[in-house]
């Protein structure tokens, strides 16, 4: 520590700097902020091709032009603002070098698949005039193999092989079909976002099939002809023409009708009516078309009995369908389309006895008394299509009601009264999706009282439950023993209908009706390659018809397990080329064993479709 000796200096100092006086202060200069230098340049292009955000560059200099005596250019609200002109544009991208064109090429733009429109200096012979008009050809071969089981009644005069006193004998056949569609359509108007102005459309099918049978008069009435068969036939299925009435709003709805030879599908899934028949069609839509309907009638023609295509050099037929129906979109819920649906079969072939190509009657069916019938049956339906969240949904219903003037159990007048419902939900997970579906279709009580409770529909083609992978869809089961040439169930159909034919034959209420439930799946293993699997099971609803033409007491209901499996390949992922193989097998239940019993009684029968499709 310091002690007071140390600290008086530092006293002495102090006081001798207070009696000092202040020393004069310099002025003070102000403080200039040196100005900020010039910033560096914009690199606009950080990245070639890119520019820097919020950059804009200089206008460049303004050009000048003296040209005293020149024309003065339009002001630009003399241009459209919304289109440029150019000069046949559908051929641009070609004369680019993009795109040659090439007759046979279906996948790049292709005068002769409507691509681009006609020439008239090169068709001058054609009555057209403008140059919207297109012309449209489309080609398909569809070919068919099809090796079959099924219970094959034994010939009554004779046999293939003598000494067999079966009622059904050998059940193994094969089916060999090929058939080439052509058509062609020349319409006018640019259909990318409305409806041509006018259409006419002709579409021809030629088939060409061979069957082989190990039993006599199952191809043939006579029972001296062959086991075997080769037939050909060339139907007309579409010649129409369409025309376009109006335009009702800028976004195209419109009203239209279609004259001629036309296919119509009566709901989503063709359980009522699905053919190409001859009539006249009124169509149209509203609310950008959120709303569309459809009325009008057909005047049903004959069929060719081995192909079922249009035989149009035969009088129509005596049976006529009317209809109406309305679609509305997001109804009664969003994503789901709602469709009511009226048609009215009148048909008048009592006194028509048809006989088809092979010899067999077809009309009137030889059921009971055998004899003609009129009749009218009215359908009210309710079908949907859509989804609920993520469960895909398709529902149809439908209530038949009317008057058969002749039932052939009674020959008396007996009032229609039938029920059908039909329903398939499905749910997508990745590339599978998971399907079950279900169908009623009421069958008949008692076919000796006044009411015939068993539903049948007009011509029913439908996508449902396997489609015609499915054994019961693809397969026809002859009723032998109950009903001459009556088959039990109709090919590409899933109605019990006793009818003599689906293509010819008249609709029958006196029918055991059906119960299905079923199960499936789709798997979708590249975009080129599916793989299917279906399980259904079927019952026939009520066996009281089936009791009676067969004499028996008592016949189960059950008619076994449909099973099957497909694979469908498109090497280019169009439908341009489909490969489908695929296999199904009846597990026979106790009523099918009571009706049909085969020699050996296999118990299973199976169905095999090898079926290669080309399309252009």
């Amino acid at each position: 520590m310091m002690g007071p000796v140390a600290l008086a200096p530092l006293a002495l100092f102090l006081a001798a700097q207070a009696e000092l006086p202040p020393e004069p202060q310099a002025e003070r200069q102000p403080v200039v902020e040196p100005e900020p230098a010039e910033p560096p340049p914009v690199d606009k292009e950080i990245i070639e091709g890119r520019r820097r955000p919020d950059y804009t560059a200089p206008l460049p200099e303004e050009v000048t032009q003296t040209n005293e005596g020149a024309v003065r250019a339009p002001p630009p609200e003399a241009f459209p603002v919304d289109q440029v002109p150019i000069p046949d544009r559908w051929r641009l991208i070609e004369s680019l070098g993009v795109v040659k064109e090439r007759w046979w090429d279906p996948y790049n733009q292709n005068t002769y698949k409507g691509d681009r429109p006609i020439n008239p200096e090169k068709v001058k012979w054609l009555p057209i005039t403008g140059d919207d008009w297109f012309f449209v050809v489309n080609g398909v071969s569809d070919t068919v193999f099809e090796p079959r089981t099924f219970p094959i009644p034994v010939g009554v005069q004779t046999t293939e092989r003598p000494g067999s006193l079966d009622v059904f004998g050998k059940d193994a056949s094969y089916v060999l079909s090929q058939t080439f569609i052509v058509g062609a359509a020349l319409l006018k108007g640019s259909t990318a976002y409305k409806p041509p102005n006018i259409e006419y459309r002709v579409t021809l099918a030629a088939n060409f099939n061979y069957v082989d049978v190990p039993e006599r008069r199952v191809l043939f009435v006579e029972p001296s002809k062959p086991t075997h068969r080769f037939d050909h036939f060339v139907g007309v299925q579409e010649a129409f023409v369409d025309y376009h009435f109006r335009n009702v709003s800028d976004r195209y709805d419109f009203d239209s009708v279609r004259i001629g030879i036309q296919p119509f599908q009566a709901d989503f899934r063709g359980f009522l009516f699905n053919d190409n028949q001859l009539g006249v069609r009124f169509f149209g839509n509203r609310d950008n078309n959120r709303f569309q309907y459809n009325f009008g009638g057909f005047w049903r023609l004959e069929k060719d009995t081995n192909s079922g295509l249009n035989a149009v050099l035969q009088t129509p037929r005596d049976d006529f369908v009317f209809f109406a129906n309305a679609y509305r979109q997001d109804f009664l819920i969003p994503a789901l389309t709602s469709q009511l649906t009226f048609v009215w079969n009148a048909n008048r072939e009592a006194d028509d006895i048809q006989i088809d190509d092979n010899g067999f009657p077809v009309r009137p069916a030889l059921l009971g008394t055998l004899r003609g019938r009129d009749y009218d049956a009215f359908y009210i339906g309710y079908n949907a299509d859509g989804r609920i969240g993520r469960v895909n949904l398709t529902g149809s219903a439908y209530y038949v009601f009317g008057e058969d003037r002749n039932s052939f159990f009674t020959d008396r007048p007996a009032d229609i009264s039938a029920y059908f419902a039909a329903v398939e939900a499905s749910y997508d997970k990745d590339w599978m999706r998971f399907r079950l579906s279900a169908a009623y279709a009421s069958g008949d009580g008692d076919p000796y009282d006044d009411t015939e409770t068993g539903y049948d529909a007009i011509f029913e083609n439908p996508v449902f439950a396997g489609a015609d992978t499915s054994y019961w869809i693809r397969q026809t089961i002859p009723f032998a023993g109950g009903g001459r040439v009556i088959s039990v169930n109709g090919r590409n159909g899933i109605l019990n209908s006793l009818r003599s034919s689906k293509e010819q034959g008249q609709s029958n209420f006196n029918n055991p009706g059906l119960m299905l439930l079923g199960a499936g799946a789709d798997f979708d293993l590249t975009p080129e390659l599916r793989l299917s699997a279906n399980a259904n099971h079927l019952w026939f609803e009520n066996t009281a018809t089936l009791q009676a033409l067969r004499n028996e007491g008592s016949i189960p209901k059950s008619i076994g397990w449909d099973l099957s499996a497909a694979a469908i390949w498109r090497p280019k992922a169009t439908q341009n080329i489909v490969f489908r193989l695929s296999g199904a097998a009846l597990v026979s239940g106790k009523g099918f064993d009571d009706l049909f019993t085969s020699l050996g009684n296999p118990g299973t029968y199976y169905s095999v479709l090898a079926n290669v499709i080309l399309s252009y």
